[in-house]
């Protein structure tokens, strides 16, 4: 299924980037075959080198975008050292790709519990079962540790850990662009200025 957004190509018109992001995320999950809101998500250790990993997106609106993890893995450790991060989704069937940047605050406590508790029970079971990121004797040690908190919360609800929750990258800025022929691409960014309007810059390819 084509959308109204994909059939319309001058983006860069475009006066508001999460509407716009909006728009081309919806044309992903016509086009994409798995999981459109998967995004690079990269950081950085203590000594500035980077990190990169695929994440999925679980949330956006004018705030930001959200994701969730284990706060003790390595992403978890680096954002909470830094409260910084971008992230770049790729839409190969669709030539396009988003660059995010910006500062992270964490969600709040009912924002993480209402996610949380809408995880399948077996992915729920896992975020206490797995001690993301850090070393792994074998995948007996962690098979067993799956069962024993099975056989823990096997009546009721799970409970959130403690160490899980969700990051928002707060945009400072949104850079859009879209595959043109002879390597002359499209590209707009967007700026959030002070006041938190946005200003808007098309670059070259």
């Amino acid at each position: 299924m084509i959308t109204n957004a994909l059939k319309d190509a001058d983006f860069t018109e475009r006066d508001e980037p999460f509407r716009l992001f909006a728009d081309w995320l919806a044309d992903a999950e016509a086009s994409e075959l798995n999981d459109p809101n998967a995004t690079a998500l990269a950081t950085v250790d203590e000594y500035g080198m980077p990190n990169v990993r695929m994440v999925l997106l679980k949330g956006f609106d004018e705030h930001g975008f959200v994701f969730y993890t284990n706060f003790e893995s390595t992403k978890g450790r680096e954002i909470l050292a830094s409260m910084k991060a971008a992230m770049c989704f790729h839409w190969k069937s669709l030539r396009r790709q988003v660059r995010i940047r910006g500062p992270v605050e964490v969600v709040s406590e009912d924002e993480a519990n209402a996610y949380f508790a809408s995880r399948p029970r077996g992915s729920r079971i896992g975020a206490w079962a797995s001690k993301q990121s850090r070393p792994l004797e074998s995948r007996f040690a962690l098979e067993k540790a799956v069962a024993e908190y099975t056989a823990k919360f096997a009546v009721g609800e799970i409970p959130r850990p403690s160490y899980w929750s969700g990051f928002r990258i707060v945009p400072e800025t949104i850079e859009f662009w879209h595959d043109r022929p002879f390597r002359l691409h499209d590209r707009v960014l967007f700026r959030r200025e002070e006041g938190g309007a946005w200003s808007k810059t098309r670059l070259y390819p």
